[in-house]
Formats: structure tokens, C-alpha cells, sequence
């Protein structure tokens, strides 16, 4: 049978909003499908092997993100995970960790610089429903269906050149409100954005967790994971999948 492995990151620090939760969305979709999925926790000081699958972080508060950022600087694993092209999908403050730079603790920290993109601070939190339509970026050029979560963040993320937003936003805040944007006005890109794209590496600000609510980016992630087109993934129906993103979307 062939075997899955998932990497979950740093759970005991970036797992505030349960966000652990799309580690088993993903072990659930492929044993359903046959395959022999496993998550392998990586905490705190452990260090992150960079041969896994498939790795997911989650979002954590202001302290828990400098004590990420840090790790996973010193450690390199999931950086060497990335260059290898290895699928990466980070939430909240697993986008803002893996970005340039963010600001915790009242002041500018450096983040791990896998996405060309630095978090400021919003106006005003952005907490509510969120909805967007893809943007076919990079890798996930297959994705189709809207994608829908909930946001509850301070942070303004700016792009840099090499990164593309996840979606366009049809409802909620996003990567940034006008007050964010400012700082760099008359990029289009930064307009109605959600999430970023950049190599191996898909973020988004959507709990949910957001591959309960977003059954096709899930089978994305499970698709590049073992190097084949998400169209070529035995279909799944599961009625209540369905009925909650009818919910969320309606």
C-alpha cells in the first residue's frame, strides 16, 4: 500500500485555532482513497525532517510565532522541504512565520523568507467570514471551486515580486485592509488578496480548519504530494462536505 507521510508543525505552538485539524483532514482523505497516511507531530526544539510529503502549520499567538520563526530558522528542514519542492500549507500565523518578516511583540522579527512577503499591522482586526475565487497561481493552476474560511487577524500582508495571491476576495478583509495597503499603493496585486503562492508553498488566512471547508485545495495538497494532476484523484462524496461549504458559501 502505497504510504503518506504529513508533517504537522510545531503543533504545540502554532495550534491555538485548531488548525491541527487540516493534518487530519489530509490523513482522512487519503486513507480513504487507499493510501497508508501518517502524521508525524514535529514540536518545539524537535528537529523538522525535510524528506515528509506534505507539511502543515497553523496559526498561535504573538510569543508562539517568535519561538517558530526561530526554530524553524535554526533548523533549516523545512526550508531544505521547500527547495525541494516538497507541499507546504501554512495558516494565519504559519503564513506570517514563513514570510520575510511579521510584527510580534511590539516589534519587526524576521520570519523564514520561504514567501516574498512581510506582515505590518491592520487598522483595524479582521475577524469574519472570508471568501474568494482562486487565482490559478502557481501550483495551484488546478483549483476551480471558491475557497472559504474565517478570518481573525491583525496582520497586513504585503507581496513582494515572487508571490501571488491564493484567491481574490469576494467577501472579508484578507491579506490587507486600505490602511495595510498604503504602504505600498498601485500594486494590483494587492488588491481583494487572500493568501500567497509561491513555489512549493500555499497560505491563506482561512481557519475552518480551512481543508474541511475547501475539499479541493485538500486534494491538491494530496495530488502534488505524490507528483500527479489533481484530476487523476478518485473523486469523493461526502455529503456533509458538500453541505457545509453550501452553508458557508450561501
Amino acid at each position: 500500500m502505497p504510504k503518506l507521510t504529513i508533517g504537522l508543525v510545531l503543533p504545540d505552538v502554532l495550534g491555538t485555532y485548531g488548525d491541527d485539524g487540516n493534518a487530519l483532514v489530509l490523513r482522512q482523505r487519503a486513507r480513504m482513497r487507499g493510501l497508508d497516511a501518517e502524521i508525524h507531530s514535529i514540536r518545539l526544539g524537535d528537529p523538522v525532517p525535510e524528506s515528509l510529503d506534505i507539511y502543515t502549520l497553523g496559526g498561535g499567538e504573538d510569543t508562539a510565532q517568535i519561538l517558530a520563526s526561530k526554530h524553524l530558522i535554526s533548523d533549516g528542514g523545512l526550508r531544505r522541504a521547500a527547495e525541494a519542492g516538497r507541499p507546504i500549507f501554512a495558516i494565519c500565523a504559519g503564513l506570517q512565520v514563513l514570510g520575510e518578516s511579521f510584527r510580534a511583540g511590539g516589534r519587526v522579527v524576521d520570519g523564514v523568507g520561504l514567501l516574498d512577503a512581510t506582515t505590518v499591522t491592520l487598522d483595524k482586526r479582521a475577524i469574519g467570514e472570508v471568501a474568494s475565487e482562486p487565482t490559478g497561481a502557481g501550483i495551484t493552476a488546478e483549483l476551480s471551486e471558491p475557497l472559504t474560511g474565517f478570518e481573525n487577524h491583525m496582520g497586513a500582508t504585503l507581496l513582494g515580486e515572487s508571490a501571488q495571491p491564493l484567491g481574490r476576495l469576494t467577501r472579508g478583509i484578507g491579506n490587507t485592509d486600505e490602511h495595510g495597503a498604503s504602504e505600498i499603493a498601485g500594486d494590483p496585486r494587492q488588491e481583494f488578496a487572500e493568501g500567497v503562492v509561491q513555489g512549493s508553498v500555499i497560505a491563506t488566512y482561512m481557519h475552518g480548519p480551512a481543508l474541511a471547508r475547501n475539499p479541493q485545495l485538500a486534494d491538491l495538497l494530496l495530488a502534488r504530494a505524490q507528483g500527479v494532476a489533481l484530476a487523476d484523484l478518485e473523486p469523493l462524496d461526502i455529503p456533509a462536505v458538500t453541505q457545509l461549504r453550501a452553508e458557508r458559501l450561501g
